[in-house]
């Protein structure tokens, strides 16, 4: 069956030259875009709770945006003066790029690692005398507590944000022959919305081999792979789909 719609369960795009955009253009289908998943911060007491004082720590662990956001936001409802000599070791780029918003960037120590949290390791491992503080979500990777254990370095996680399954309930009627998911909790988030949900001619599409599992645990048929070799984003394996299934439109 031929492909006219998507449906990206994330949000929508803010660049304009998103490949989202240029695929909806190239190959004519109408993409959407809906969060299926949302984070929520957890407030100040409740970090408390967690027997965290942000002055116990010397170095900060920031894997993602929502990680810095919700740190620098618990540390203002704590009354906590971020002290200058503070570290912060940010897991990408990216992450590193981002945390300008609150810090001026070349008067901190900041270490940046390559793309994945392992990539981190030898860093952390250099200064492996710090107090460690990992502001993150209670669905944390299982390799992260897995590599900071392995380095006998002093750290604590604390849960300042949570992966909150979106309401969804006005998509009851709308059918999309494809869906896209990014995590196990997009998956968890369909089913939780739609209990009775029948996949019949909509496909799947998923990236990861978590979500992948996630998808089959369901009973769902997974139709479209990202990555897998040849299409290393999600855009990617989407364009090869509906290129192939309407060939000839």
């Amino acid at each position: 069956m031929k492909v006219k719609t998507i449906l990206v369960s994330q949000p929508e795009p803010k660049v304009e030259n998103s490949p989202y955009f240029e695929l909806q253009n190239k190959l004519k289908v109408k993409v959407d875009f809906r969060p299926f998943i949302h984070v929520e911060g957890v407030p100040a007491k409740e970090v408390r709770a967690q027997k965290i004082d942000l002055n116990n720590y010397t170095a900060i662990i920031l894997t993602s945006r929502n990680a810095v956001d919700h740190f620098f936001r618990v540390a203002e409802e704590m009354r906590y003066k971020v002290p200058e000599d503070l570290k912060y070791f940010c897991q990408s780029e990216a992450v590193a790029f981002y945390l300008q918003r609150y810090v001026v960037y070349r008067k901190r120590k900041i270490y940046v690692g390559q793309k994945d949290f392992a990539d981190l390791a030898p860093l952390i491992k250099k200064y492996k005398d710090e107090k460690f503080l990992l502001p993150n979500t209670d669905q944390l990777n299982a390799d992260v507590p897995q590599t900071l254990d392995g380095l006998k370095v002093e750290w604590k996680q604390g849960i300042f944000y949570k992966t909150v399954m979106s309401d969804l309930s006005d998509l009851k009627d709308v059918y999309y022959d494809i869906l896209a998911f990014f995590s196990p909790t997009g998956i968890k988030s369909l089913f939780k919305n739609f209990p009775d949900f029948q996949q019949n001619n909509t496909r799947i599409a998923v990236f990861g081999e978590t979500t992948k599992k996630e998808a089959l645990e369901h009973g769902l048929r997974v139709d479209i792979m990202a990555p897998s070799p040849g299409t290393p984003s999600m855009t990617g394996a989407l364009e090869k789909y509906v290129a192939e299934v309407n060939k000839g439109k």
